[in-house]
């Protein structure tokens, strides 16, 4: 590791790190490509319960809820965090109860008939996975809390930058790996996930490995409770006096709705409909993955100099986009097979306006909300962003599966797509109306 890191520093005009700094970054990025090795393996997990498993549509939709309804907590797990002062400990723990459970699926019977008879080994799957993601809101906001203390200011991007980005490289090499192996034996995720299990509780360990002091604060006066009840009126008070900001996630609860509503829909459709194979389903979702990355830069640039709300009119105009290109893919599904991947002529345009979607979401979703607050209350109004998103996550999902029972695929992604274009004029409508005050 110590080679890499020289090898990095020399590369990237890194030279004049400090000693501290590159151990913080050696443990930092064993973390990051460790997560993202698991990232990988999560990439097809829901495509693996519906084809493996042979997982039920409405089975299908609580594994995508569980990644966000967690975050529905995280105005009672915020006000614990604060009042936990051994944060390193609290991390490993963390890491233990929540990723070592993914290992109880190495005993998970090898044959998909086995599953099927016993519907107990799908709640099983769906558990495990609960308790994977409830670790989230407690690691999420300590790692960045970790690399404050530790990186300079000058030095935090970069080297921040430089791990995320070799940790997406190692996550679109994993998922196209275990597209692949899937292929071949379609009950690998058994030990696959066990890999992942291991991996996980390492990375929490290098992460909890990193040197954190915690500042010295007067004990709170206030309780648990009423320090809860304090936040949760502040976030009343910003969404009833911050006006552009009320706009702003009132274009995201259609947006929300529209992505939450079709992301459970679509897989569906990509194996019920499309009929494609694991690595098929990996190298669509790699192959914007990979475009996105080259397009994050320009964007970036972009965001810093237009309001948040233009971009965030065309974030949800590259969504809406791709729905429309699945639409037309169930109506045009010529293709041709190349190799162990089928292309679909129409789902060309599927990636490219994912792959805006993708570039333009990862920016939008993490700092699109500081945009309407001053520095210091940044943390407060994400919080508010993630807890709306949260209680979106409570019926959209279950919602785009019934919509696709009872009417379609070609219903549901249309209905996403019409919700996506409300959202579009919420957001022009708003800066038009501030731009003309």
């Amino acid at each position: 590791m110590k080679l890499i890191i020289n090898y990095l520093s020399r590369r990237h005009g890194l030279n004049n790190l400090q000693a501290g700094e590159k151990q913080t970054f050696r443990l930092h990025l064993g973390y990051t490509l460790l997560d993202n090795f698991v990232a990988g393996v999560l990439t097809l997990n829901e495509f693996v319960f519906l084809k493996s498993l042979h997982g039920s549509s409405y089975q299908l939709s609580f594994l995508f809820q569980f990644s966000v309804l967690v975050f529905i907590f995280l105005i009672f797990i915020s006000e614990w965090l604060k009042r936990m002062h051994d944060k390193p400990k609290l991390i490993r723990i963390t890491g233990l109860l929540t990723r070592a459970p993914l290992a109880i699926l190495l005993f998970f019977p090898r044959s998909s008939g086995v599953i099927e008879a016993n519907p107990l080994y799908h709640y099983v799957f769906l558990g495990l996975f609960l308790i994977y993601y409830m670790g989230n809101p407690v690691i999420f906001p300590t790692i960045n809390l970790f690399l404050k203390n530790n990186y300079r200011h000058e030095h935090f991007g970069k080297l921040y930058s430089l791990a995320t980005v070799y940790g997406k490289v190692l996550m679109l090499v994993t998922a196209f790996a275990y597209g692949m192996l899937l292929d071949y034996d379609k009950n690998s995720y058994t030990y696959v996930f066990a890999l992942a299990a291991l991996a996980g509780v390492i990375s929490t360990y290098l992460l909890s490995k990193i040197q954190y002091v915690e500042e010295k604060v007067e004990p709170a006066e206030n309780s648990f409770w009423q320090n809860v009840k304090t936040s949760a009126l502040g976030m009343r008070r910003i969404m009833r006096e911050n006006v552009p900001f009320r706009h702003f996630e009132l274009g995201f609860l259609f947006y929300g709705f529209a992505f939450m509503s079709t992301v459970t829909v679509m897989t569906i459709f990509f194996e019920r409909q499309l009929g494609l194979n694991y690595f098929s389903v990996a190298t669509y979702k790699n192959s914007y993955n990979i475009i996105a990355l080259f397009l994050i830069p320009f964007f970036g640039r972009t965001l810093g100099k237009i309001d948040p709300r233009k971009f965030a009119a065309i974030t949800f105009a590259s969504i809406m986009l791709y729905l429309l290109s699945l639409v037309l893919t169930a109506y045009f599904p010529q293709n041709i097979q190349l190799g162990n991947f089928r292309l679909f002529y129409s789902m060309i345009p599927f990636v490219l306006f994912h792959a805006v979607f993708a570039a333009t979401m990862s920016l939008l979703w993490n700092i699109g909300s500081a945009y309407f607050c001053k520095p210091h209350e940044a943390g407060e109004y994400q919080s508010v962003h993630l807890f709306l998103t949260a209680t979106r996550a409570v019926f959209a999902p279950l919602l785009g599966v019934l919509f696709y029972e009872l009417f379609g695929f070609v219903f549901t992604f249309s209905l996403g797509a019409a919700s996506l274009f409300i959202a579009i004029l919420i957001m022009i409508w708003s800066y038009r109306r501030d731009k003309a005050i």
